[in-house]
């Protein structure tokens, strides 16, 4: 069976040592690769292979347009996006595993009460990391982005999901809270991570590369707990795999995969 990642651009996916990996715990013979489409390309590929093909992990910029190309589940109808497509005999399965990957990261790491988040950025990320906190008791957000009208989704996500929910410029003093989610850029922190890192009691950085980033290098200084992009990437491969393959594999393993091929990464 084949399997890859879809995204543009995508040489720096981790996805692949991932997935091999999970394939060589379960004695699998299946291939993953990385393959670059631009946008509004995802269509004509999905159209083009044959039934060796057995899922995609998809990524910017097709996680919206992917959702039209299989039967949805309430998540993905609920969040608009998606990043994952799985054949199913002649018909195909679209879900998006970053909200479970999102808890499961969060709860291996010992979150399991968050009444209130601070999230940093709008996009589909964002959305999707709200939605797994619904589980972990949300009922209070603060959206701090650049624009509140690019931030409309999110913020009638959380007025559907019943969240008391406000909206902050970026540059604005973060609230004190139980959680604090960044989706943005690394380097747009550089100066705020360590007072975000005072005011909350966890921080969730999404951002792998460049890694550490500042908000969780604030957050092990501040001594609060710290779950970072490669534990959302564990987490959203291992309910990955378990779609494609119907198995499950330990996130120990594919969290340490990913960090050693992100170290390998920043020695060549």
């Amino acid at each position: 069976m084949h399997c890859a990642v879809i995204g543009h651009p995508i040489a720096h996916s981790l996805s692949p040592a991932i997935h091999r990996a999970a394939y060589q715990f379960l004695n699998l013979d299946w291939t993953y690769q990385a393959i670059d489409i631009a946008s509004g390309g995802l269509g004509a590929f999905i159209d083009g292979i044959d039934d060796s093909w057995r899922g995609l992990s998809v990524t910017m910029p097709h996680k919206v347009d992917v959702v039209g190309l299989g039967q949805t589940d309430s998540t993905v109808d609920l969040l608009g996006a998606a990043n994952t497509w799985v054949r199913c005999g002649k018909n195909a399965i679209v879900r998006n595993t970053d909200v479970t990957g999102a808890g499961i990261a969060l709860r291996a790491n010992g979150v399991t009460d968050v009444g209130t988040v601070v999230m940093l950025g709008a996009g589909a990320t964002a959305r999707s990391v709200l939605a797994a906190t619904i589980d972990l008791g949300a009922r209070e957000l603060v959206v701090m982005s650049r624009s509140r009208q690019r931030s409309t989704e999110i913020l009638e996500l959380a007025h559907r999901l019943g969240l008391h929910v406000s909206w902050q410029p970026f540059g604005a003093d973060p609230p004190q809270c139980d959680l604090v989610v960044s989706t943005v850029p690394a380097s747009s922190l550089l100066t705020r991570a360590g007072d975000l890192a005072a005011r909350t009691k966890a921080v969730f950085d999404v951002i792998y590369d460049p890694w550490p980033t500042p908000l969780t290098v604030a957050g092990e200084a501040a001594g609060i707990t710290v779950i970072d992009g490669l534990d959302l990437l564990a987490g959203q491969a291992v309910d990955q795999v378990r779609l494609m393959t119907g198995r499950q594999v330990p996130m120990r393993l594919l969290r340490s995969t990913a960090q050693n091929a992100l170290t390998e990464r920043t020695h060549l």
